[in-house]
């Protein structure tokens, strides 16, 4: 009801500059508009009857637009770039074609400030694009289809102005963007958090964080009043509630007054501890209520189960690194460019992708087996001497209870995380938009919340006491 929905995106019309100072990317900025703007080109046939070259003409992008500016409760910056190419018989589209771009982003606070560089790189991209028509003379000039191309991540937005500078530097002898048609337009979108979502959602963090500190307090403090050492699944349960809090901790508030842009790399590892510890608990929590009279209560029995999910978590956390932890140093950098990033990060994606198969599979023939033996220890519950029946029937209601929660609980991260995908995907794949509101992200955290507060409200050890009979059973 409160926010916004989660991100904003705005397009941005790069506007093309002629440069023509020589040795030129050491010198000033060339901005797109305002009081020192550059000397513009309507369009490149101006450029040919003027004499000038493709290395001369610098693409200059202003973020945000005029008379608006940019704040830190954005929390991220990521862009992604379209090329506007026409068909021309002498300039065809080559196969393959790659594109290379010396790009530069500088920032400034003051309208009347001089720019600092942030970052300067020479990145190539793939062009993918289709043509429709049949390539004639009658087509010249027509667009092709291109694909969205992934072109900047930002992790922080500290501040105001930015300035983008892309040049497409012309080489022929070691054919350096040759082949790649006739570039008419460079667009971006840009895509940043709402300031009101960035709010609430701090406000959640800020809220929710002492309500887990507090109940696994007092469930730390039932254990230590047991006679008994805690058991497995106790001390599970409180890891899980440690990597809760963990999430919760609102660490993204000093993000508003600092430059950290390491905040998304963090708020992933976060996330992957998180997910990691959940499946580790349920593998853990199903065995404990095996009722067999196996020797439990070791985590070394879980061995096998719990290694596809440390092996997939580090297949993820490698993959994190190699894409947002370069970022960290090159925001123009993206994995997904070059054939062996390409290659590297779906063989990490796919490995975690069937780490989570088995890791699933597995996870059912456990319930499975779990039930089959509640159903066999139901018969013969009436036998039983009070206090026990009265332990058994707590730990069959306690664990079917919270298998309906895990199983109402799992289905909707599945759903959310597939809808998120394809909202991410909204800019790759075109027509596809799912407006994934707030509530959606807002409902999904306050959920694991709420999920891992009950765990520990279930589970925490008892200090009643069943009187005699408890020392027969």
């Amino acid at each position: 009801l409160a926010a916004p929905s989660p991100t904003t995106a705005v397009p941005y019309m790069s506007v093309k500059c002629i440069d023509v100072r020589k040795n030129h990317h050491k010198t000033k900025w060339l901005m797109p508009w305002g009081p020192n703007h550059c000397e513009k080109l309507k369009d490149f046939d101006e450029a040919v009857s003027r004499q000038i070259e493709a290395n001369d003409i610098v693409f200059a992008v202003h973020i945000p637009l005029p008379s608006k500016e940019m704040s830190p409760w954005f929390q991220f910056m990521l862009f992604i770039m379209q090329l506007d190419i026409a068909f021309k018989m002498d300039n065809d589209l080559k196969e393959n074609a790659e594109v290379t771009l010396d790009v530069s982003l500088a920032y400034r606070d003051d309208m009347l400030d001089d720019w600092e560089e942030i970052a300067h790189a020479i990145e190539i991209r793939k062009l993918k694009c289709t043509f429709g028509s049949p390539k004639t003379l009658e087509s010249e000039g027509r667009h092709y289809d291109c694909d969205f191309l992934p072109f900047m991540e930002v992790g922080s937005v500290a501040h105001k102005y930015y300035l983008i500078n892309i040049r497409l530097p012309v080489n022929e002898r070691k054919g350096i963007n040759v082949g790649i048609g006739e570039i008419k337009d460079i667009r971006l979108v840009g895509i940043h958090q709402n300031g009101g979502f960035t709010k609430v959602w701090f406000a959640m963090k800020t809220f929710l964080t002492p309500s887990i500190l507090i109940i696994m307090v007092w469930y730390w403090r039932r254990i230590t009043l047991m006679t008994r050492a805690p058991v497995l699944l106790e001390k599970v349960i409180f890891a899980l509630g440690i990597s809760m809090t963990f999430i919760n901790i609102p660490v993204e508030w000093f993000s508003i007054g600092f430059d950290w842009t390491w905040m998304l790399l963090f708020g992933d590892i976060r996330q992957g501890i998180f997910y990691a510890m959940l499946l580790s608990f349920w593998i853990i929590f199903c065995g404990e209520h095996m009722m067999d009279q196996n020797e439990r209560n070791r985590l070394s029995g879980y061995w096998k189960q719990v290694g596809p999910i440390a092996v997939g978590s580090f297949c993820l956390f490698i993959f994190d690194m190699c894409e947002r932890g370069v970022q960290l140093k090159n925001p123009f950098y993206s994995i997904w460019t070059t054939e062996v990033g390409t290659e590297l990060a779906m063989a990490f994606i796919i490995v975690a992708g069937i780490c989570l198969c088995l890791y699933f599979l597995f996870l059912c023939f456990m319930v499975f087996q779990v039930f089959r033996n509640i159903s066999g220890k139901q018969s013969s519950l009436p036998a039983m001497s009070k206090a026990r029946r009265l332990h058994y029937e707590g730990l069959i209601f306690r664990f079917k209870f919270l298998m309906l929660i895990t199983l109402a609980c799992a289905a909707m991260t599945v759903i959310f995380f597939i809808v998120s995908q394809v909202t991410e995907g909204h800019w790759k794949w075109g027509d596809m938009t799912i407006q994934v509101n707030s509530a959606f992200f807002t409902g999904i955290y306050g959920m694991w919340n709420l999920y891992v507060f009950a765990l520990m409200f279930l589970y925490a050890p008892s200090h009643k006491n069943y009187g005699e009979e408890q020392s027969n059973g």
